[in-house]
């Protein structure tokens, strides 16, 4: 790299400001600005640091400057050198470290127990197996697979992926016919955007729902909600009668938040519904790995594929910080939907997509289902006995499947001043009415247990029963 010939020259790596000219030394302003970087945490204790010659070079200077600058350093302890070897920052530094102040308080939760929803257990995710895919992909990926992909992602991924939802969700998938998202959050965004700009108007969800991001994305684009409500079948089907909508959004295989299965007679009505009237279902499969009392439901796609936008994801399954999501598409609807998403971002990670094909081509996802459904089981009959036991007027629905359930309320119960209730003693829930887009009185609790032990939900309802209690007494 030849010197750079500003006048305030910058590292790039290092971010080392000179000041040419002035009145301290070029090799006394790198050795301030270095360790000022290692005491504020900017430079993390072990990072290795430029080699002298590519450093001088950076900054247009002798390499003689920066060979002071870092022996100087050493000789004070906040790096170390040994002949031949990089230059890192100290690894203990002791109290002479000052952290970074941040900017705004993190937020930590003190509650004690947390039956937060929508979440996988991070923590048992399977680590040594995802390393192996990856250093696969790293060695053995060609050349030509790391350049900007194309709107609907990497074609190993998409093959993966049919193979796997025709085998275990009963999709009529092909790899033509997919998109990778990141998560379903942006797909939705995308899938939205294209229906506006073919004329939809009036999009139907289920009520309640927790598809918060279709609601405020559809406010954006001027689509109408309408909502249709959801017993202990899902979807009702007297509501399909009278339904105007372009699209419906549906989570047929484990309704969100309720944990309905749609019933044969509702899925045919729905699929019937959708022929008649042109809409497109848009099917939201969340979660439907997660079978515990009774056989897995095949998707709606797989009865009508050219009706169907068919959408999963990885975050219950691995995790949500990989933010991997796919769309299954209506032939109609692939081109514009892949446009947009290489317009959003030109495309989501490619080293992350093939190591996910390659972690599904080698049977590894499959090994990760089979390992969790006994532990999430466990913590789900856990849950279910223990609230028999001490709070039996909470009617839990939603138990056959996924990772959370919903406890009914009693009408005497208040489900605001309830969950109010069990914060101050100490446990995070959620109710059921922010997700009702029409008021009622029915009030319910959503119960997440995929990342509480089974202790720790005992615990949490005890909490809860004491905060009931509590609501009860006031």
């Amino acid at each position: 790299m030849p010197p750079l010939e500003t006048n305030s020259p910058i590292a790039t790596e290092l971010l080392v400001d000179l000041e040419r000219g002035g009145g301290v030394s070029l090799h006394r302003q790198v050795e301030l600005t270095l360790r000022q970087g290692i005491r504020s945490g900017r430079l993390a204790a072990g990072a290795a640091l430029p080699p002298t010659r590519t450093l001088a070079a950076e900054l247009g200077v002798s390499r003689g400057v920066v060979v002071e600058a870092y022996s100087q350093l050493v000789a004070e302890g906040y790096l170390t050198s040994r002949s031949g070897g990089y230059t890192h920052v100290a690894a203990d530094l002791g109290t002479r470290t000052e952290q970074l102040t941040p900017q705004t308080p993190v937020k930590t939760s003190t509650a004690k127990v947390d039956f937060g929803y929508g979440r996988a257990n991070v923590a048992a995710f399977p680590r040594q197996a995802w390393l192996r895919s990856v250093r696969r992909v790293l060695s053995e990926a060609p050349d030509e697979s790391l350049n900007y992909p194309d709107g609907q992602g990497s074609g190993t991924l998409r093959e993966a992926l049919a193979d796997y939802l025709n085998r275990v969700r009963g999709t009529v998938a092909r790899p033509e016919n997919l998109v990778v998202t990141s998560g379903y959050a942006q797909g939705i965004a995308l899938l939205l955007g294209v229906l506006a700009e073919r004329g939809a108007r009036r999009l139907a969800v289920e009520d309640p729902s927790g598809n918060d991001d279709a609601r405020v994305i559809a406010a954006k684009f001027g689509i109408e909600l309408v909502a249709v409500p959801v017993d202990g079948d899902g979807i009702r089907i007297d509501a399909l009668e009278r339904l105007q909508a372009d699209a419906l959004i549906l989570t047929p295989s484990h309704q969100w938040p309720t944990g309905a299965v749609l019933s044969a007679e509702a899925r045919a009505a729905v699929v019937a519904w959708a022929l008649r009237t042109g809409a497109l279902i848009v099917e939201d499969d969340y979660d439907a790995e997660y079978r515990y009392d009774r056989a897995p439901i095949g998707a709606i796609q797989g009865l009508v594929p050219d009706q169907v936008a068919y959408a999963g994801t990885a975050s219950k399954t691995l995790a949500p910080g990989f933010r991997l999501g796919w769309f299954v598409l209506p032939t109609e609807l692939l081109a514009p939907f892949a446009a947009a998403k290489l317009l959003a971002d030109r495309g989501s990670p490619v080293i992350d997509q093939l190591t996910f094909a390659d972690f599904l081509r080698r049977g590894e996802f499959d090994r990760h289902l089979r390992r969790m459904r006994p532990i999430y089981h466990e913590r789900r009959d856990a849950l279910v006995a223990e609230l028999g036991q001490r709070l039996p007027q909470l009617r839990p629905t939603g138990i056959a499947a996924g990772l959370h359930l919903v406890g009914w309320l009693s009408d005497d119960v208040p489900e605001a001043a309830l969950v109010e209730a069990a914060r101050q003693r100490g446990v995070t829930i959620a109710g059921v009415a922010p997700y009702r887009l029409v008021p009622a009185q029915r009030g319910g609790l959503i119960f997440g247990y995929s990342d509480l032990s089974t202790s720790a939900i005992r615990r949490g309802v005890r909490l809860l029963e004491q905060a009931v209690a509590d609501v009860s007494s006031s």
